[in-house]
């Protein structure tokens, strides 16, 4: 008989990027395909496209916050993604490593200093020490790649150990090492992480070069489902159910005084605990947003009605708006 192929999760690639680790947390290998993608666009495209069942996409650090992104697509401007909806999160611990050639003449497991330190300035005037050093010298550091995210959440060691360094954004942190691993001049590094060391054969400069031990990036599951297919394996057994998310998105006439606080309080009216707001230009005018709030429910578990009298009200107040997905959360 002939197999079935396996259903496909899209994530932001290459291999051994976080979005890699995240994804293989949920979805077992042995039931689905894992494809890495170049941008988040990508994954956004093909899970509305129905080329893959399911994405991943990053959404918020703990310490450096949300995804600008994976922001911009859920806005969905242009109308490219009306079908796609939030049917999950994943949540990893991140913890960077700074990988790249060793100096030909350093020792190779002597810390080293570094030529910066954390200088007060006007703006910052007690700046954050690295809680790691580096693993060996970093003097012949002359390029930093990594994806923007990740400079964010490691200003401390950057500003340290790396100053005068010129920074290069990427698309994730796993490109950045795959770029690296190219240099023939051993000078460049990346900020990435352990696996991505083996797997582009890259020295361990430094560990743990996080700002924050606690350091952790929220991912969402995306797909064109209204619920969570049952064959998703969530893991419920081992990880404990901690509550509904529901993610809307809306506008609201600016010029019209007190608009946004009367879009806020349809969740007020229906006792609905806001856990999160943010906002994205609209692009219709300037200094124009959509916003996006994320609150505790579930639209398709709503024994009170409490969900469903929110988006009734918003739909009323606002001048534009979008339920964006509910999930079960698990930890």
């Amino acid at each position: 008989m002939a197999s079935h192929p396996k259903p496909v999760v899209s994530f932001l690639g290459p291999v051994a990027s976080y979005s890699h680790q995240a994804v293989r947390q949920i979805f077992p290998e042995e039931k689905w395909e894992l494809r890495p993608v170049g941008t988040i666009d990508d994954v956004f495209d093909e899970v509305q496209d129905r080329q893959v069942t399911a994405g991943v996409v990053p959404f918020e650090n703990s310490t450096n916050g949300s995804v600008v992104f994976t922001l911009d697509n859920l806005a969905d401007r242009d109308g490219r993604y009306k079908g796609i909806t939030v049917d999950g999160e994943i949540f990893v611990d991140v913890h960077h490593c700074l990988l790249g050639r060793k100096a030909p003449s350093g020792k190779p497991d002597e810390p080293h200093e570094g030529s910066g330190t954390c200088t007060p300035t006007a703006t910052d005037p007690s700046p954050s020490k690295p809680k790691s050093a580096p693993l060996s010298s970093l003097s012949h550091i002359k390029r930093l790649y990594s994806h923007p995210q990740a400079f964010g959440q490691c200003n401390a060691f950057i500003s340290t150990y790396l100053k005068g360094v010129e920074i290069f954004e990427v698309s994730s942190t796993s490109k950045a090492a795959e770029v690296v691993s190219q240099d023939e001049t051993g000078t460049w590094a990346a900020i990435s992480n352990q696996l991505a060391s083996s797997l582009y054969s890259l020295d361990l400069l430094g560990k743990n070069i996080e700002d924050r031990e606690d350091n952790t990036t929220r991912f969402l599951i995306i797909g064109t489902n209204p619920t969570v297919p049952e064959d998703w394996d969530l893991q419920k057994q081992s990880i404990a159910k901690s509550g509904s998310r529901s993610l809307v998105s809306f506008t609201v006439p600016h010029a019209s005084p007190g608009a946004l606080a009367d879009a806020l309080s349809c969740f007020r009216e229906f006792s609905l605990n806001l856990t999160s707001i943010n906002s994205r230009p609209s692009l219709l005018a300037p200094f124009q947003y959509i916003f996006f709030v994320e609150f505790e429910g579930h639209k398709y578990d709503d024994p009170d009605g409490r969900v469903k009298g929110a988006l009734e009200r918003i739909s009323q107040v606002a001048q534009s708006w979008r339920w964006l997905g509910s999930w079960e959360r698990y930890r």
